[in-house]
């Protein structure tokens, strides 16, 4: 219940932000069975959050450990049941200390495939604004060794995130799905050959995208309603919006931090202006009941918008 609900927050959030976001082979991701999903990590925690939308069934998440140093973060890494991974440069260990720094998030990860569950990685270990880079083993250690374990039918599921401008607001993004990669087909042990073939495949998702010149949509095409909630939306969101995202450019440092910001900033100052209005409400009505239902005209109003007036599609 908790992940559906912020699932849907971090819908709007990316709709809000981003114009447009389409994904390519959406048929190809499996709807039941073990599922490691690979995405390239261009834009930091956002890259998390278009994944969550992407994938329709419920994603267990991995992020660095070192974001636990943040008590906020922690909690809601625990809330989400987030998996922490330790990359070799958090920690000064070598040789089999070293290789030994994530085997609890491993045997965790294990045990979600064994249940069947999907989980998400970003194998080249890091976020970072340029191209693909070279991928790290762990994706493929896991699978091995969860196979090795007993678990069959483990698939991997590379997704290519390609973004127009990803820290510019009203820009479009397409996330492009990758065939199926089949871990029971690979026979060795060492997983080169699969991270090869993850690499090959999250190449292929991440080359030759193409953003044409957008089309102006046409108006009336929504129904009346959806057109008056989404007007509602624009006007009583303006403020709070415009206001995360110059905070968001004046505290942005680099290419990743502006989009993530902006959802950051947005989140608190949405919830801050939804109190402001509920209570004026509460003072002039003193009816708790048209305060709720006026709060229920601003979160229908803030969907609408998000997805009534912004383009998205799924093929």
């Amino acid at each position: 219940m908790i992940y559906r609900g912020l699932r849907w927050i971090a819908g709007i959030m990316l709709h809000w932000f981003y114009s447009e976001m389409r994904v390519e082979g959406a048929d190809r991701i499996p709807s039941s069975g073990p599922l490691l999903v690979a995405v390239n990590h261009p834009n930091a925690m956002v890259d998390s959050l278009v994944a969550g939308w992407v994938v329709p069934r419920r994603l267990r998440m991995t992020a660095k450990a070192t974001l636990l140093n943040s008590p906020i973060v922690a909690l809601l890494f625990r809330l989400l049941g987030v998996v922490p991974l330790r990359r070799a440069s958090d920690s000064s260990a070598g040789g089999d200390q070293g290789l030994q720094r994530n085997q609890a998030a491993f045997s965790e990860i294990i045990g979600v495939l064994r249940g069947n569950g999907a989980v998400l990685i970003f194998p080249e270990g890091v976020s970072n604004s340029d191209e693909l880079m070279p991928l790290k083993t762990g994706l493929a250690r896991i699978a091995i060794e969860a196979k090795r374990s007993g678990v069959r039918g483990i698939r991997v599921v590379p997704i290519g995130l390609n973004f127009e401008n990803k820290g510019l607001p009203g820009t479009r993004l397409t996330a492009r799905v990758e065939e199926p990669i089949e871990v029971d087909s690979y026979h060795g042990e060492s997983p080169h050959e699969l991270t090869e073939a993850v690499a090959q495949s999250l190449s292929r998702a991440t080359k030759g995208v193409a953003f044409p010149p957008a089309r102006v949509r046409r108006a009336g095409r929504e129904g009346l309603l959806v057109r008056a909630a989404s007007w509602w939306g624009r006007t009583t969101h303006e403020i709070p919006i415009r206001y995360a995202r110059s905070l968001a450019m004046s505290r942005s440092r680099s290419a990743d931090e502006p989009a993530m910001l902006t959802m950051l900033f947005g989140m608190g100052l949405v919830i801050a202006s939804y109190a402001i209005h509920v209570a004026v409400v509460g003072l002039l009505t003193r009816s708790f009941l048209l305060s709720a239902i006026y709060l229920a005209t601003l979160v229908t109003g803030a969907y609408w918008t998000a997805f009534g007036s912004h383009r998205t599609g799924r093929n």
